[in-house]
C-alpha cells in the first residue's frame, strides 16, 4: 500500500505483529490474548417464494432460487502501553441475499450463476479507559440492487466499508483506502480492478492515521499525544481482529 508523501514525512509507522492470531504488538503496546465468542453463520434456500416463476422458467430448463446467509461474531480485548489501558468490546454482524439462475439440463461450467441483491455489514466496539471518556466505533458497508437501481448483473460488492469513533466530544472519522497501482520490475502499472487495502482517519483538522491492512501497519501522525495514540491504537487492533469481515461469501 502506497502512503502518501506528506503524510509520511510527518508520520511514523508501526508494523502490528499477530494480527492472524490471538494477541497484537507494536512499539510499547501490545493486546491482551483476544476472547471470542460464537462465530455463528447460517444459510438457507427460499426456493418455493419463486414458484410461479419458476413454473415458466422450468420450461426453458431454468430453475430460480434465492439463498440468505448470515454472519456474526464478537470479541474483546484490552490494550496496554505500559501506563494507560484500555478494554475493547466489539461485535459485527453480516447478511448477504442473493438470486441463483440454474440451468438444469446444460452440462456446461457456466449453467449456473449467482447476483447479490443485498448485502449488510455492521462492525461495533466500545473502547473503554479508566482516564477518558468511553469511546464507539461504528463500521458500515450496505447494498441494495433495488434501491440502487443497479442494472449490472455482475456487480461485485466492494469492501468498502467506513464510518467514524466518537466520545460524544471529539471524532474520528474512517474512510477506506483503494489500491489502484502495483509496481512490477520498477514500474509502476494500473490494476483493472481496486482492492480495499486500509483506511484513513482524519478530524476536522486533517488525517491522524493511516491503517495499512494488507502489510499490517499502523501510521501515526507524529504531533499526536499518548491518548490519541492509545485512541488509533484500539481502532487499527480493533480493525485488524475482525473475523466476518474478513471471510469471504
Amino acid at each position: 500500500m502506497t502512503i502518501p508523501e506528506v503524510f509520511k514525512e510527518q508520520a511514523t509507522m508501526q508494523h502490528v505483529k499477530g494480527t492472524g492470531a490471538n494477541r497484537m504488538s507494536f512499539g510499547n503496546v501490545s493486546t491482551s490474548r483476544i476472547k471470542r465468542g460464537w462465530h455463528v453463520s447460517s444459510s438457507g434456500w427460499k426456493e418455493p417464494y419463486f414458484f410461479p416463476e419458476n413454473y415458466l422458467l422450468n420450461q426453458f430448463g431454468i430453475e430460480k432460487s434465492e439463498t440468505v446467509s448470515s454472519e456474526k461474531g464478537k470479541f474483546r480485548y484490552s490494550l496496554s502501553d505500559g501506563k494507560n489501558n484500555m478494554e475493547i468490546f466489539a461485535n459485527e454482524k453480516k447478511m448477504v441475499r442473493k438470486l441463483g439462475y440454474e440451468a438444469y439440463n446444460s452440462k456446461s461450467i457456466f449453467n449456473s450463476i449467482e447476483q447479490v441483491q443485498e448485502y449488510n455489514y455492521f462492525f461495533s466496539a466500545v473502547i473503554k479507559s479508566n482516564t477518558t471518556k468511553d469511546w464507539e466505533l461504528f463500521m458500515t458497508n450496505n447494498y441494495d440492487r433495488f434501491r440502487e437501481q443497479d442494472t449490472n448483473p455482475f456487480t461485485i460488492i466492494k469492501r468498502s466499508d467506513h464510518g467514524m469513533a466518537t466520545n460524544g466530544e471529539d471524532t474520528i472519522y474512517v474512510k477506506p483506502l483503494s489500491l489502484e497501482k502495483t509496481e512490477s520490475n520498477g514500474k509502476i502499472k494500473n490494476l483493472p480492478f481496486t482492492i480495499m487495502s486500509g483506511y484513513e482517519l482524519s478530524t476536522s483538522g486533517g488525517v491522524i492515521a493511516v491503517i495499512d491492512m494488507i502489510d499490517k501497519n499502523i501510521w501515526f501522525y507524529n504531533e499526536l499525544d499518548e491518548m490519541e495514540r492509545m485512541q488509533i491504537s484500539a481502532i487499527g487492533t480493533a480493525l485488524f481482529a475482525r473475523r466476518v469481515h474478513n471471510v469471504n461469501w
